[in-house]
């Protein structure tokens, strides 16, 4: 398994490198990231969970790193934890459905296309 405290201490190095690099895209993150502190109506726990959600979603590893840290030091236990990461694999689970769905839309539009095809060819 990954050393996940030694790994987040890494990425923050290199964030750091990218900071001296190009300082206009980690400040405009950072203002992205705490645009949505500002009025607090979530709390800082309520959105380190749903970060760690996201971040499943989107298989990131520094997010997974990262947001679990702080969800821990707002208060998260393990359960919060664990039901926010069942969130995440719901949510996934469901979009394959819409997908799925999309797909046998896309599937029967081909199926009637070639219909109309082979009624037109006579």
């Amino acid at each position: 398994m990954l050393n996940w405290i030694d790994y987040r201490k890494e990425l923050l190095g290199r964030i750091g490198e990218i900071a001296k690099l190009s300082p206009d895209t980690v400040r405009g993150y950072q203002a992205i990231s705490g645009a949505g502190q500002k009025k607090d109506l979530l709390g800082a726990k309520t959105r380190e969970l749903i970060s760690l959600a996201v971040a499943v979603s989107l298989r990131c590893d520094g997010c997974i790193t990262v947001h679990t840290a702080e969800a821990l030091k707002h208060g998260a236990t393990r359960d919060e934890i664990a039901e926010a990461l069942g969130v995440a694999v719901a949510i996934n689970a469901g979009a394959a459905m819409v997908y799925s769905a999309r797909t046998m839309d896309a599937a029967a539009a081909y199926a009637a296309e070639a219909a109309d095809a082979a009624q037109a060819a006579g």
